[in-house]
């Protein structure tokens, strides 16, 4: 959960103009945040943010938990962006099938020959977080809900699962082609920034055959579970011995588990500052307003009893 949700709660608490101020902005970058994520366009995070703030309102002096906070407000948004999010003509039309999701044989023999081709390297690139957001949209919006919420909002499967009304079997599955498919595009992206540093062209070279066993595509369907501890003791050992002896799989582990670090430290974009101070001062005109007709209603029931 993310740290400003609990602060949210606390300065509501509090009840004075300040700490209303501060909980409404703290709000907004919530959201705003997710939303860009989800939406890929500002105009849409805007509206996002605006409808959900207005709706939170009347809603928020109810709130008691940060949880129960945090599960209405993403799904409030969540509903609110994927109705409303301008078609990208990036989105892929079908779901995303493993095995196209895979390394084929080439992609490996880089891999386990070179870290170089690795996200981590673009991690210190300005262009790292406009490729990771290219790559997050081009994901179908049932796959990029997903990883939004776990990895770059960092919630549980449960929370994930109360959001989204989907079982955790599925958030796992949609998780994990997720992450491969965002392995996918940084690869993609690394290599042309390679290929644009080489000061000669390279010549075709002819690897030794590295062929895709049975057992390492088994290995790849079980690395997201892996990396999460999602699985027993006795599936660990198995794809732990199972690495120790394949390195192409080493590899293609610590390619993903990368790619996952670049969502998780991904920065959040703020809202327009002059946008989101206007809002704040409805927002909060019309939080007070409503405290006041509560006040007034406890002084008549108290007066007659």
């Amino acid at each position: 959960m993310r740290p400003e949700i609990e602060q949210v709660i606390q300065l509501i608490r509090q009840n004075d103009q300040k700490s209303l101020e501060e909980a409404l902005e703290l709000l907004q970058k919530t959201i705003f945040s997710f939303s860009m994520k989800v939406c890929g366009q500002r105009q849409d995070a805007e509206d996002t943010m605006q409808e959900v703030l207005l709706k939170s309102v009347p809603n928020l002096p109810k709130f008691d938990s940060p949880k129960a906070l945090m599960v209405w407000l993403y799904k409030v948004a969540k509903n609110r962006c994927l109705m409303s999010r301008r078609k990208s003509k990036f989105a892929p039309k079908e779901d995303l099938s493993l095995e196209e999701l895979m390394p084929d044989r080439q992609e490996l023999q880089k891999l386990s020959g070179s870290p170089d081709g690795t996200p981590e390297t673009s991690l210190l690139r300005r262009e790292s977080a406009k490729h990771l957001r290219e790559a997050v949209q081009r994901l179908p919006a049932e796959y990029r809900l997903i990883l939004v919420l776990h990895d770059m909002e960092e919630l549980s499967d449960g929370d994930v699962a109360e959001i989204t009304g989907l079982r955790l079997g599925t958030i796992r599955v949609r998780l994990h082609r997720a992450r491969l498919f965002v392995r996918k595009e940084l690869a993609k992206q690394d290599l042309l920034r390679v290929r644009r540093q080489t000061a000669k062209p390279v010549g075709k070279r002819h690897p030794s055959p590295l062929p895709r066993q049975r057992r390492c595509k088994e290995m790849f369907a079980e690395l997201s579970n892996y990396l999460d501890d999602e699985l027993d003791d006795s599936l660990c050992e198995e794809l732990e011995k199972h690495m120790d002896g394949c390195e192409p799989c080493k590899a293609f582990l610590s390619s993903l588990e990368k790619s996952i670090r670049l969502c998780r430290i991904a920065p959040d974009e703020p809202p327009d500052p002059r946008i989101a101070a206007k809002l704040r001062r409805e927002l909060l005109s019309e939080y007070q307003g409503l405290m006041a007709d509560i006040t007034k209603k406890d002084t008549i029931n108290e007066q007659r009893n």
